[in-house]
């Protein structure tokens, strides 16, 4: 007979419970892994980051882990230390807070290097969600929320398929509430899609499709429409004021395309 326990709202089994392990112990192997191999790169890029710049080399920030538990994200620093924290909470295509450095690990994402310290000290995990800052903490609201209770990962089908989020951004439409009215929920839906039945073989393709979007290669489009419309309502398949996910071929595929047909 099957046993089962509860902590809060969330009920885990036996199964759960190696599924977590085996997960673990991926988490701790790749973290500590990339760090050796990527530390003459890491302090490279200190390096610059100070050169040009001065302190503080990392930024981070509060965000939301598993169960709404709030954690400090670490990234390298990529906007000018005058920034500060104030600003719009999304980065925009040539960001003008971006520095000379900054728009180089914007663009190659060597920014999240440092995450794979979060991962090592169980904030995060190598595949998950993407961790949420406060400020879009209430977007988790009807199913949306069920992702709090994944552990936030540095890979996963919102990571892959928004690669390049801050292209996604209208020059019309207010950046925030873009991202409140559109991307937020295409992300937490396709989400949805591989977190509700994940397995530790599909979190390996996962991985796999990060990095290949990281160097540039997609499973993927991801079509932009020329205008998102001023109110755009929350994330609906069958609206046309949105784009519409098409989920095909393996599990955890995913297109994300214009529907042009409506």
């Amino acid at each position: 007979m099957a046993r089962f326990w509860r902590v809060g709202n969330i009920s885990y089994g036996l199964g759960d419970e190696g599924n977590r392990m085996s997960r673990r112990l991926l988490d701790v192997t790749v973290a500590g892994a990339a760090i050796l191999f990527f530390l003459p790169l890491l302090l490279c890029i200190a390096l610059a980051i100070f050169a040009e710049d001065g302190c503080p080399i990392f930024f981070s920030q509060t965000r939301l882990g598993q169960g709404g538990r709030h954690f400090q994200l670490l990234k390298f620093r990529k906007f000018g230390a005058a920034a500060g924290t104030m600003g719009l909470p999304v980065t925009l295509a040539d960001d003008p807070r971006l520095t000379r450095v900054g728009r180089i690990l914007e663009k190659s994402k060597l920014d999240e290097l440092p995450q794979f310290w979060n991962v090592l000290r169980g904030d995060m995990s190598i595949v998950g969600p993407r961790p949420e800052s406060l400020h879009f903490a209430d977007c988790f609201v009807g199913s949306y929320g069920s992702l709090l209770s994944h552990k936030p990962g540095l890979f996963g089908p919102a990571q892959v398929f928004f690669r390049n989020e801050s292209a996604y951004y209208s020059a019309d439409e207010d950046p925030e509430r873009t991202y409140r009215r559109v991307l937020f929920p295409t992300k937490a839906s396709l989400d949805l899609q591989h977190y509700t039945r994940r397995s530790l073989l599909e979190d390996l393709a996962w991985i796999a499709r990060g990095i290949a979007a990281v160097v540039g290669f997609s499973p993927a489009r991801l079509v932009k429409q020329p205008t998102w419309p001023a109110g755009a309502a929350p994330f609906n398949p069958s609206n046309p004021a949105t784009i519409d996910l098409q989920f095909a071929g393996s599990p955890g595929m995913a297109s994300v395309v214009e529907d042009k047909q409506r």
